[in-house]
């Protein structure tokens, strides 16, 4: 640090009142644009604008509280980074999106801070090109609906958002934002992990989103790429893994999708014509529905898919079919054909029928009797010797065998 910015610290820390805390915004006045200001450790009063590119480097002994209003860092410059910080205490406002960093600026570093206690986390608005980076988010301590989103992407393209751990926040989400990679990332006691809005052409890999009442949600946007992501424990009784509402040209490949109520679920996807989603080579296992379509659609491919251990594989909301849909090469637990060639796939087709769980896909609110010993009757006596004609939910003309110790790794 310069001897001037080392004077104008101790100044500041050297004319405040006992015991309050010496404002942040001091020290960025007093450095220059490319220069790298590391501040005495201790705790230092927000709100915080900075205009210029520097370095700020808390090297994790420098906390900067809000004091209870806005956002304690406005990022308002091209080429700045901001590491090492703890940053808490912002104000309570939704409308003035109250975070611990708002950025408004391009190239940006944001990585190794500590975000606690603000009402949202990071918040990048018409932001290009930025990096957060391992940061740690947690939103303030109040109900899931009342908490901020911990990251938050506003018309804001090809930025990398990685690393970064966030609990207790309320979702992360990317609105009308494009080009953007979100990887290796964990989010746990939330309610969207991940919920994209009209945003194309962003990639999803290698997050682990946990504890969550939906994993990954995709409201109208289409090229999107999700990749060997793990989702799990998806919390309440329509939480889901995956979510599609009108989105196209959508890649969800060599995910976990594990112990949620719904694993995947389709609303008119895909929506535009001519277009397919590719649903491959994941591990769909012990949901309450593997996959739950909203309706009779058709344009999905689903190949190299692991159903194992969920209580119902497929399910469609009016219990209608899914066999317009492609499927082929999946593996289900409940096929009950042989191998006699030994060539990995099954003799004959795998093909699934609605019978008596046809009652609950017509009628939602029977689908808390779901598995109950009622129904299970009905539906052993309408295998047994059917009362009414089943419906043909989907057919899998080459459906995968595997070896116990493969479908247990």
């Amino acid at each position: 640090m310069s001897a001037r910015v080392w004077h104008l610290a101790l100044l500041v820390l050297g004319g405040t009142a006992a015991g309050a805390p010496a404002p942040f915004q001091a020290l960025v006045d007093g450095t220059e644009a490319g220069a790298t200001l590391r501040p005495p450790p201790g705790v230092y009063a927000g709100p915080v604008v900075i205009e210029r590119p520097i370095t700020i480097d808390g090297a994790g002994v420098v906390t900067i509280d809000g004091g209870g209003r806005g956002s304690v860092i406005v990022l308002n410059t091209d080429g700045a980074v901001l590491k090492g910080l703890h940053l808490r205490g912002s104000g309570s406002l939704h409308n003035e999106l109250d975070a611990g960093i708002q950025v408004r600026g391009r190239y940006n570093v944001i990585k190794d801070n500590l975000i606690d206690d603000c009402l949202f986390g990071i918040d990048l608005k018409q932001a290009d090109s930025n990096v957060i980076r391992r940061n740690r988010i947690r939103s303030k301590a109040q109900p899931l609906g009342l908490r901020g989103d911990a990251i938050r992407l506003w018309q804001s393209q090809r930025n990398t958002i990685t690393h970064n751990r966030i609990q207790g926040a309320r979702d992360t989400v990317v609105w009308y934002s494009q080009d953007n990679a979100i990887t290796h990332n964990e989010s746990s006691g939330g309610r969207y992990a991940l919920h994209f809005m009209y945003s194309h052409h962003n990639r999803v890999a290698h997050n682990h989103f946990h504890d969550n009442s939906v994993g990954i949600f995709l409201m109208y946007s289409d090229d999107v790429a999700v990749r060997h992501n793990r989702i799990s424990a998806g919390t309440g009784p329509t939480a889901m893994g995956i979510g599609f509402k009108e989105s196209s040209d959508i890649a969800i490949e060599d995910n976990a999708i594990v112990s949620c109520a719904t694993g995947i679920y389709l609303d008119l996807s895909p929506y535009e014509p001519d277009t397919q989603n590719h649903i491959r080579g994941n591990h769909i296992a012990y949901n309450g529905i593997g996959v739950l379509f909203h309706n009779d659609w058709q344009g999905n491919v689903f190949t190299h898919n692991r159903f194992q251990g969920n209580l119902t594989q497929v399910a469609v909301q009016g219990a209608m079919t899914a066999a317009r849909n492609r499927w082929r090469g999946n593996y289900w637990d409940d096929y009950q054909g042989f191998d006699r060639d030994r060539d990995g796939i099954g003799d004959t087709p795998y093909e699934a029928y609605a019978y008596a769980d046809r009652i609950w896909m017509d009628l939602p609110g029977a689908r808390f009797f779901k598995s109950s010993p009622m129904l299970e009757m009905l539906d052993f006596l309408q295998r047994l010797a059917p009362f009414s004609e089943p419906g043909l939910l989907l057919r899998d003309p080459a459906p995968r065998v595997m070896e116990p110790n493969e479908v247990s790794s």
